[in-house]
């Protein structure tokens, strides 16, 4: 209990002392008040965290930025450029688009709809909202000293947000907003509502407005990689068309500079060597950012405004990342000890079923063989058919039909061989084949059922609300079932060999044991996120870095986790069998190393080369997938956490389920609360 009490004390310090600083350089040392804020809309309620500086209000009402993310994403994500111009003087609206965050959609709309669903209304809608606050700025006609930007689908939103803005000027001969500043989109998916980039420069007229069109982006900037589907590329979106047409069609475009329109406009184009998750995280996106504001403003500029002379250069906000990380390490570091400290209590103690046994290291050559085959099959698995499983393609899934096919085969053919080889006196033997047939021969058949059924599986509809937990579902069972017969494989070739029995993978225990693990893994999640609750309410700061983030969630979220968590437990379930069944015969850092390698070294060897390649020779591995890597930078790192509590759980609790529920309940919450929920659809 006092090496528990230690790592929870030690845990529970760095949460709160990454905290603490986290709140003070968002604050900007408390020179900025930072509150969560929520109002209604005719589509919803939308929140954000507004960022007050001291002083702002109706005596000095000062020039404000509305900023946003892009799909999947939440306010914080834009937490760079909040930081530093709140903390020169500006008013800052972090702002959750609907359906992301704690924002919602109120209204009802078909899946198909689903993905117009949030963004064109979004800043917009904000706009109305902040205009009417006494501390934004306007001018003496009434225009509002508003600057709009978003990254990805947030810049979508903006671009909107100029184009309505402008066609409420010619009804009332006021603009609400004077600038915006793009990160990360082009025109591709506003043209499906009207406004391609002929329609949106247009309607810019004389406001300032930049774009930010990293080369290496994944997704824009491009329309002839666009109409090939194979967009992660290298771009150069100021010598295109579209770029030059954007800046007034100077002669040769420079990155960087502002031009001025015949109509009284500036216009702006930076290219950061980035890709496209890389502007959140980056200190030249953040640089343009304070420049462009900087220039857009420099007319509005409120005396009291202390620091607004800093320079570009000038950059604190990584301090509240490295910060927030710091909260995220003792965040996931509580869990270990806290359900070890619980399990001392009588009522979870059952939960705890000590066993020396383990599954032995591969002794002669044939075991060892295949030990070694199905483990680099296990982990080239989930990378390999990583792109497949994610968007069901026809051509990977008839891949995947066609080898579970072929193993159902085999594993006939080799048990009836096996069978007809062993000695009549061989009873034990021979029961061990018969059931490694049925019991292989069945998993195959179940994986080729999902996949033959895959398209009708987890499609997006009012009970599976989230689009991008549907993909890493299905990814996620399809993975399960190969680690199955995989697993499957292992346990019946070396039963033939060895004494072997179910108990040493850590699954047969009773059910008190069962129902008391997962009685204690709640009450441990629920002190958890206690705690992180308790950081928002006071600092409001979550626990994160980059992409990766722990973050509160609204009730919808709560509700989607419940219901994926039944397959993502079967996912964690059968790694932790696997994991714990060919790592634990190994020495603890080499065990936990080729643990981490099962489960993500193929996922870790596709990142690389994709975005290796990208750099390298301007194509990226799979230049058709833009999406799904990205969805890697937090995927991958959550996995590697679940590992480690897979392995150091099984070896303090002797069963693999307390590990499966902490897992299944914890990583489910933080990815359904780090994604889009869609709660109007029909």
């Amino acid at each position: 209990m006092k090496k528990e009490g230690k790592l929870i004390l030690l845990s529970i310090i760095l949460i709160f002392i990454g905290s603490i600083l986290a709140h003070m350089f968002n604050t900007s040392f408390y020179s900025v008040e930072v509150k969560r804020i929520n109002f209604e809309t005719e589509t919803g309620m939308l929140s954000g965290l507004l960022y007050l500086p001291k002083g702002a209000g109706p005596d000095d009402p000062r020039p404000t930025i509305i900023t946003t993310h892009g799909y999947l994403n939440s306010a914080e994500m834009q937490d760079a450029s909040a930081i530093e111009m709140s903390r020169r003087g500006y008013v800052v609206l972090a702002l959750d688009m609907y359906d992301h965050g704690h924002s919602i959609n109120k209204t009802n709309y078909e899946p198909s709809k689903s993905f117009f669903s949030f963004w064109p209304t979004a800043i917009y809608d904000a706009v109305q909202y902040m205009y009417e606050q006494d501390y934004v700025l306007k001018d003496s006609e009434g225009n509002g000293i508003i600057a709009v930007a978003g990254h990805s689908m947030g810049g979508f939103s903006s671009t909107v947000a100029m184009v309505k803005d402008e066609q409420d000027f010619m009804k009332t001969g006021i603009r609400k907003i004077l600038a915006g500043l793009t990160m990360g989109s082009d025109y591709s998916w506003s043209s499906y509502l009207g406004i391609n980039s002929n329609v949106a420069f247009g309607a810019y007229g004389p406001r300032t407005v930049g774009m930010i069109a990293a080369h290496y982006d994944e997704f824009f900037f491009d329309s002839e990689a666009s109409r090939t589907g194979k967009t992660v590329v290298f771009k150069d979106y100021i010598n295109k068309l579209e770029g030059r047409a954007f800046l007034g069609n100077p002669e040769n475009p420079i990155e960087g500079l502002m031009y001025t329109l015949e109509n009284g406009g500036r216009r702006v184009i930076y290219e950061p060597w980035e890709i496209h998750p890389w502007n959140h995280f980056s200190f030249e996106t953040t640089r343009y950012q304070i420049t462009f504001y900087t220039e857009a403003f420099k007319d509005y500029i409120s005396p009291n405004q202390g620091n607004v002379g800093l320079g570009p250069e000038n950059q604190r906000w990584m301090l509240k990342e490295y910060s927030e990380f710091l909260a995220l390490i003792g965040f996931f570091l509580l869990f270990v000890p806290l359900i070890m400290a619980l399990m001392k209590l009588p009522v979870f103690s059952k939960a705890k079923t000590p066993s020396d046994l383990v599954v032995k290291a591969p002794k002669n050559k044939v075991t060892k063989t295949v030990y070694w085959i199905v483990f680099i099959l296990g982990a080239a698995f989930p990378a390999l058919f990583f792109p497949t499983l994610m968007d069901k393609r026809e051509s990977g899934m008839t891949i995947l039909k066609i080898l579970s096919l072929i193993t159902f085969a085999l594993s006939i053919i080799v048990g009836i061989a096996l069978y007809s080889k062993a000695k009549e006196k061989e009873a034990k033997s021979k029961k061990t084949i018969i059931n490694g047939t049925i019991f292989i021969s069945l998993a195959s058949i179940l994986l080729f059922l999902s996949v033959f059924f895959g398209n009708k599986m987890f499609v997006l509809s009012s009970y599976f609300n989230q689009p991008t937990t549907n993909q890493i579902v299905y990814w996620a069972l399809i993975v399960s079932e190969v680690i199955l017969i995989l697993t499957l494989i292992m346990y019946y070739l070396n039963k033939r060999y060895s004494d072997i029995s179910p108990r040493q993978y850590g699954f047969v225990t009773n059910w008190k044991s069962i129902i008391s693990s997962l009685l204690v893994v709640i009450v441990a999640v629920v002190i958890g996120y206690a705690i992180l609750y308790l950081i928002d309410a006071l600092f409001k700061t979550d626990f994160r870095i980059w992409t990766w983030a722990v973050k509160t969630f609204e009730a919808s979220h709560l509700i989607a986790a419940l219901k994926y968590s039944p397959f993502f437990f079967l996912f964690y379930y059968l790694i932790g069998i696997s994991v714990n069944a060919n790592t634990r015969f190994m020495k603890k850092f080499r065990g936990y190393l080729f643990a981490c390698i099962s489960v993500v070294g193929g996922l870790v060897v596709f990142l690389l080369l994709q975005y290796g390649l990208l750099f390298f020779r301007g194509k990226a591995l799979c230049p058709s997938q833009a999406l799904n890597p990205i969805l890697l930078f937090a995927l991958i790192p959550s996995l590697i956490v679940a590992t480690f509590y897979t392995k150091s759980l099984y070896e303090k609790t002797g069963n693999v389920y307390t590990a499966a529920f902490l897992n299944t309940i914890l990583m489910t919450i933080i990815l359904a609360a780090n994604t889009t929920t869609y709660h109007g659809l029909l």
